[in-house]
């Protein structure tokens, strides 16, 4: 399925509006998809038989069989029971408070267990030794994004400096793009609800020539179309209020694997950063 996901964002704006609105539909529904006939797929997306079928073949496909059956050879053989229906089964409601803790800390093992299990580790280090590589680095996220989009330009500076984070009521987004360059890095978060304003910092960035990584939960949300690199985090909804656990997971390995892959530079940068700390300490009397 990752190959139809991938095949789906890489032609997704060449395709027609009801031909988007089709490939959506299966991109977040083919468990759904591998047992519905090109009409009925038509019919349920508000599209027709004919706009699925020409679907497939803007996507290389003979027809709507043959991309019917490479979902049914993948996506219903990696389908597998949630984890957490037992628990929740048996558990019950969260708001048994007797229950709070171990339901919430069951919920958050269940889905970074399954981001260990999604993480391709060959693609992570390609994206580490471009974070690495790259001349500086824009990191971008509103809303509920804003935490770990800060989080993560905090950290990326102590290890490996050179990042900027975009804020939209302070900063000049003219002046920011006009630092980015085509060894520049921008880190867009896009997670729901999306926000307009890092799609035009990401379409500007592109413009411009630099590579894109988003986190987000889906290939096809609004940043991940326009994306070079794409880390897919599957977070609980609403993802602002159950999913950062699982988000920072995710940033940590990064952050950790920026710091393994450069660790003579970034013990360097540890031991300045310290040293400078110490000047601003409050528990630091005056010579």
């Amino acid at each position: 399925m990752k190959q139809l996901k991938e095949r789906i964002r890489i032609n997704f704006e060449q395709l027609t509006k009801r031909q988007q609105i089709v490939a959506k539909y299966i991109s977040d529904n083919s468990d759904k998809v591998a047992f519905y006939t090109a009409k009925e797929l038509g019919d349920i997306t508000n599209t027709s038989e004919s706009t699925v079928i020409r679907f497939c073949y803007n996507l290389g496909f003979s027809g709507y069989s043959d991309l019917q059956k490479l979902i049914q050879d993948t996506v219903l053989s990696e389908k597998q029971k949630d984890p957490l229906e037992n628990y929740l089964n048996s558990t019950g409601s969260i708001v048994e408070s007797n229950h709070l803790v171990e339901h919430t800390l069951t919920e958050d093992i269940s889905y970074i267990s399954k981001l260990s299990s999604s993480i391709n580790e060959e693609y992570l280090q390609s994206i580490i030794n471009k974070i690495i590589d790259s001349e500086n680095r824009f990191v971008v996220g509103f809303r509920s994004s804003h935490a770990p989009a800060s989080w993560l330009t905090f950290s990326l500076n102590v290890v490996i400096g050179k990042t900027q984070m975009y804020r939209g009521d302070t900063d000049d987004a003219i002046y920011l793009i006009s630092q980015i360059t085509y060894k520049s890095l921008v880190i867009a978060f896009s997670l729901p609800r999306y926000t307009q304003e890092t799609v035009t910092f990401v379409k500007a960035a592109k413009k411009k020539g630099a590579t894109i990584l988003a986190i987000t939960d889906n290939e096809l949300s609004p940043v991940g179309i326009h994306a070079d690199y794409i880390l897919k985090v599957e977070t609980p909804s609403p993802s602002a209020l159950k999913g950062m656990p699982i988000i920072f997971s995710l940033l940590n390995i990064l952050v950790n694997g920026v710091a393994v892959t450069g660790w003579e530079e970034v013990q360097k940068r540890l031991e300045e950063y310290e040293n400078i700390s110490q000047d601003f300490s409050p528990f630091v009397k005056p010579d």
